[in-house]
């Protein structure tokens, strides 16, 4: 029972994360022979091949609305409310083959978003224009997601990074930023909430952003059975906001409630997902151990 409950569970979550062709996909990413930048021991293959990725990119998602040059990107090109699965399909897609895929695989996977960045252009609602391939915005978006993934990583895994890890992370990530035309990306932990420190005066509240945290966390795409689920992956992922990104969010600031009920919440339902998990992460360690010094 409890194993047929586990298959269905993982079933739908692929289908969700990783689309239709989701095994082909994990055929050609974790099957293919030849070098890659990462192993399995390695801070950034632990932390994208958990969990807590799920609560961390919801969050991820909340910070990086509040820069109106970015949010103005999204909200004009990116389709997130037409389509928001083949959004995050499509996320997830590039995070694993950047992370686990053959060196050749992710820096094709490079490539192909460098070339929809040179695309996205536009203007904000106050004129400004914008461009997905400024290096300027790509550090925010850089930085925001390695803060959040790494930050859900220490509250909800099993057994966090230490703090020479949680700087490794920093660093890896930096490989794939730098490939996608980020300058400079933050190589330690300190450095990175340096770097968010100070992208907060160029942060607003701005309808778009509102208009897509109520998408986020009140109104997602979901079947009903699947909601309770997501709204406790989406109480974790709040309660790990910053104080200062809250009120533009119009978000409260509730820490007893949040330490009472958000943090347990997604505590609980990271587990959930990390259990429904649990064969396809077993499978892929053993996949990388099978090609040993090609990994």
């Amino acid at each position: 029972m409890a194993d047929s409950a586990r298959r269905q569970l993982a079933s739908a979550l692929r289908s969700r994360v990783a689309g239709s062709d989701a095994q082909a996909k994990a055929e050609r990413i974790w099957g293919a022979e030849g070098p890659r930048w990462f192993t399995p021991d390695d801070p950034i293959w632990r932390v994208h091949a958990d969990a807590a990725m799920f609560p961390g990119g919801i969050r991820a998602l909340l910070l990086q609305s509040l820069h109106p040059l970015a949010m103005a990107g999204v909200a004009g090109h990116s389709g997130y409310k037409g389509d928001p699965w083949g959004r995050l399909q499509r996320t997830s897609e590039f995070l694993a083959t950047t992370t686990f895929g053959t060196i050749d695989h992710a820096q094709e996977q490079i490539g192909r978003v460098r070339s929809i960045h040179e695309r996205v252009r536009g203007k904000a609602a106050d004129g400004r224009p914008y461009s997905a391939s400024d290096p300027h915005l790509l550090a925010w978006v850089h930085a925001t997601e390695a803060d959040s993934f790494l930050t859900a990583y220490q509250r909800y895994a099993v057994a966090p990074l230490s703090d020479a890890e949680a700087d490794r992370y920093v660093e890896q990530g930096g490989i794939v930023a730098s490939a996608l035309g980020v300058v400079d990306p933050p190589t330690t932990v300190a450095a990175l909430r340096a770097t968010i420190e100070g992208y907060r005066p160029e942060l607003e509240s701005t309808a778009a952003a509102r208009d897509a945290a109520r998408f986020l966390l009140v109104h997602p795409p979901l079947p009903l059975a699947a909601k309770p689920g997501y709204a406790a992956l989406a109480a974790g992922a709040v309660a790990m906001l910053p104080r200062w990104a809250r009120q533009p969010l119009r978000l409260p600031w509730l820490p007893l409630t949040e330490r009472l009920v958000g943090r347990p919440l997604g505590a609980v339902a990271t587990s959930m997902v990390r259990w429904a998990m649990a064969d396809a992460t077993d499978e892929r360690r053993r996949a990388a151990e099978r090609r040993g010094s090609s990994v």
